[in-house]
């Protein structure tokens, strides 16, 4: 058995049928060659060589009942890939539409704890001839940004190579050094003792200099917006994608990132939504947007989770797009600033704070809150800048599923890749009405930019 980071352990202690804490993303693929491609073919290079499958790919919740499950991880040696990997067809016409009904009601289902913590699911029927894909992994197991270098990583920067293997394949797998004792894990739980014994004083050491400059927005200060109700674990997803080089340009233009041009094209969305709906609040609405910590140059997947918290002021209450978007690009910096001060350990104690009202999920009663510790969460994953291959299928377009959160009724994501931004928006149920209407609030906040 493994020790599960206090992290990963707090999503799967999150986790309810109201809250499913897994990431998903839907790819599309298209034959790059002359050669016909199938999606059973697909379907049966993923499930082939069951016996390599990597210790990441094998972890699910420890079922020992002298071990708390959301503590350890234990190694399944007997995984059922064909439970793992589904082939499914879409019904006639085969429309987008008809895969992002699929999806969403995919995305809604909770993953098994008596199995390792990840599914995919390869679909067939697409009228376009493409080729779709749908994998879920929990958010314990990995975060979003190496849960996309994991598939990054397997895909091939050349057409022509045949040689792609799923993550979950290791070419080579050492044997397991066998069940663990009593002493190895009494000893990782002194290590990790000591990690944390460590980490403390560093927490403390960055506490002043938080207090001292906490950057604005702060925390539980967002207005109450329609988004900000209790959800159910129903979801509806919605995605499109935009040419990356148009979100360039405004940043260009303007001075900011593309981070900023994304955070403003989605609070021009979010505006426009909540004018229709009769609900936009007089105060602008908030965003925390996750920050990685893990290195630009770090390879491979990455295990657990590396992520920090911030908070950003999405200007909703400004008309105009150009002020909306000088204010976003000015709460960023705010915030890059502070945490550029800090270690990642200090920006981990800095993003719990941002996010400590979540914790209410959690308990058994519901305590009321004077306001939302935020209104949406908004995340921007970078992706592969050149197009990626799978054994002769070319990547058109990735898009990603995150996490609706307890008071937090949509979650907006994108990927930037193969020239391109891939916006991914999932919602509770009941409680967004037309989803739909914020991909059209996208692309009129675009133009507006530009």
């Amino acid at each position: 058995m493994t020790l599960m980071s206090p992290l990963d352990s707090a999503f799967l202690l999150l986790e309810s049928r109201e809250h499913p804490m897994h990431v998903g993303g839907l790819s599309l693929f298209r034959p790059s060659g002359a050669e016909p491609r199938s999606a059973r073919q697909l379907h049966d290079e993923l499930v082939s060589g069951t016996d390599q499958l990597t210790s990441l790919f094998r972890r699910r919740p420890a079922r020992s009942l002298a071990s708390f499950s959301a503590l350890q991880w234990d190694l399944d040696d007997d995984v059922d890939i064909d439970y793992h990997v589904r082939l499914l067809s879409l019904p006639t016409p085969g429309r987008v539409r008809e895969l992002l009904e699929l999806v969403s009601m995919l995305h809604g289902s909770l993953l098994d704890r008596h199995r390792p913590l990840w599914e995919v699911y390869v679909i067939d029927g697409l009228a376009d001839g493409r080729i779709a894909l749908y994998t879920k992994t929990h958010h314990a197991l990995m975060d979003g940004v190496s849960a996309v270098r994991t598939w990054q990583r397997v895909l091939s920067a050349d057409p022509d190579a045949r040689d792609c293997v799923p993550p979950w394949r290791s070419p080579r797998r050492r044997p397991d050094a066998g069940p663990a004792t009593l002493l190895r894990r009494s000893a990782e739980a002194v290590r990790m003792a000591g990690r944390i014994g460590t980490a403390v004083p560093e927490l403390l050491s960055g506490a002043y200099e938080i207090a001292r400059d906490y950057p604005e927005p702060r925390p539980f200060r967002a207005p109450h917006t329609m988004f900000n109700v209790a959800i159910t674990g129903a979801r509806r997803f919605a995605a499109q994608s935009w040419p990356l080089p148009r979100l360039r340009a405004v940043g260009a233009r303007t001075g900011a990132t593309v981070n900023d041009v994304v955070l403003a094209m989605c609070a021009g969305a979010l505006r426009r939504y909540l004018l229709a709906e009769q609900a936009l609040p007089a105060e602008p609405l908030i965003a925390m947007v996750p920050i990685s910590l893990r290195g630009t140059t770090e390879s491979g997947a990455g295990e657990g989770n590396s992520v920090g918290a911030a908070l950003c002021d999405l200007a909703t209450d400004e008309p105009d797009p150009a002020e909306r978007l000088a204010r976003i690009h000015s709460s960023m910096a705010r915030t890059k600033n502070t945490m550029s001060r800090l270690t990642p350990l200090q920006i981990l104690g800095l993003s719990a704070i941002n996010v400590a009202g979540l914790a209410s999920a959690a308990l058994p009663v519901r305590l009321p809150a004077p306001a939302p510790p935020f209104n949406i969460v908004i995340s921007n994953v970078p992706g592969a800048a050149e197009p990626r291959y799978w054994n002769g299928l070319r990547l058109e377009a990735a898009y990603p599923a995150s996490i609706p959160l307890d008071g937090q009724a949509v979650n907006i994501t994108t990927i930037s890749s193969g020239g391109a931004m891939h916006f991914g928006i999932v919602g509770c149920r009941r409680s967004v009405p037309h989803l739909q209407r914020l991909l059209t609030g996208l692309d009129e906040s675009l133009a507006e930019l530009e």
